[in-house]
């Protein structure tokens, strides 16, 4: 199982994907809102969705694992 995690503070603006979703390499997983700039967090590669941590309009802190999938 691979951790994704956020790249800086900001609160979550949109989950693009549910658990269980196939997604490919490069795929926004969610989007997240800082100082009015929409930051997608990506697949580092394909998987399956395994958990999403936050819910919409919660804030993580940078280096929060945002989301975990499998190969």
């Amino acid at each position: 199982m691979s951790d994704v995690r956020s790249e800086l503070t900001a609160s979550v603006f949109k989950i693009e994907v549910a658990v269980g979703d196939q997604v490919e390499e490069g795929q926004p997983l969610l989007i997240l809102e800082s100082m009015k700039m929409e930051i997608p967090v990506v697949a580092p590669r394909a998987g399956v969705v395994q958990e999403i941590l936050p819910s919409e309009g919660d804030v993580v802190e940078e280096g929060a694992v945002v989301a975990r999938f499998s190969d």
